[in-house]
């Protein structure tokens, strides 16, 4: 028979076992996609960051991309966010366990809608119904491709943040309402701190979705290499780095494969960026409300 303290220290290297696997796959992956990039690294180096692409003229200036990708996502979480939360808030603290078993499987739902459904509806609806309203100059804008993200970023918003406020505990709830607390305030004051982890990462993976997203991009924003005039400009059209590696990767050859990957390690650095925001942020929160400085 094995000992108690035994088992636990095989179930300890166990699991530490898994998460040097996750860590060693994260960084294979960083490794092999700077490992492919740096030629072109090392051959055009803050060119990359430029705003001129001509395949003709050598000249790869990723930063309308890089733009394009940022600008959408953010776009996109001003849309899913508010949506997202209200929506969760409602499903976890005011709906009857009736309408949550109706209303959740059905949010869950969207989230298995193919992409490329999404970018044909935005492309030919959404783009057709902003250009006659806002009589814009084509069809594709960055308005179209935030809508359309946004809805695609809610499933998992919902979700996750609906799970997060219900691992909440009860006792926390009912204590705030026995001191007088109004349903509201406890939302706001007892429930959303307490469950700002699980949140912080929801919002984290719909901006991840949003970020990531091909199909539906190329389809809706235009996939034009420049970047809007003025750089605000949600109505222009632009491109993304997801859908320029898409556009491009099949008659790509040469040093712009290498490009390409290094369109790739931008979107690896800024996903890795948003994780680092989200722990300093659920950090200084929890310290907030318990109370440290």
């Amino acid at each position: 028979m094995i000992s108690r303290s035994s088992k636990d220290k095989i179930i300890r290297f166990i699991f530490f076992g898994i998460a040097t696997f996750s860590i060693l796959i994260i960084s294979f992956i960083f490794l092999f996609l700077f490992s492919r990039a740096y030629p072109a690294i090392e051959e055009f180096g803050t060119g990359l960051l430029s705003n001129d692409w001509s395949v003709a003229r050598r000249e790869f200036g990723l930063f309308p991309a890089l733009y394009g990708s940022v600008f959408v996502a953010v776009g996109a979480l001003f849309v899913s966010v508010p949506l997202g939360l209200g929506a969760a808030i409602y499903l976890s603290e005011i709906a009857s366990n009736r309408v949550r078993m109706i209303l959740k499987p059905m949010i869950e739902l969207l989230a298995g809608i193919p992409s490329i459904v999404y970018g044909f509806i935005g492309a030919i609806l959404l783009g057709r119904f902003l250009y006659d309203t806002y009589n814009m100059r084509g069809v594709n804008s960055f308005f179209a491709a935030m809508l359309v993200l946004g809805v695609m970023a809610l499933p998992i918003i919902i979700s996750l943040s609906d799970d997060a406020m219900k691992s909440v505990p009860k006792d926390m709830k009912d204590a705030s309402l026995a001191l007088g607390a109004t349903k509201w305030q406890t939302i706001r004051n007892v429930t959303i701190p307490g469950a700002i982890s699980g949140i912080s990462s929801a919002v984290i993976m719909g901006m991840g979705r949003a970020i990531g997203e091909t199909m539906a991009v190329m389809l809706i924003i235009g996939s034009v290499m420049r970047m809007p005039v003025p750089f605000f400009d949600i109505f222009d059209t632009g491109h993304t780095l997801t859908a320029l590696i898409a556009v491009q990767m099949g008659e790509s050859h040469g040093i712009i494969i290498n490009v390409l990957f290094t369109a790739g390690v931008m979107l690896f650095t800024i996903v890795a960026i948003m994780s680092i925001i989200s722990d300093i942020l659920q950090t200084r929160t929890k310290q907030k409300y318990e109370g440290k400085r």
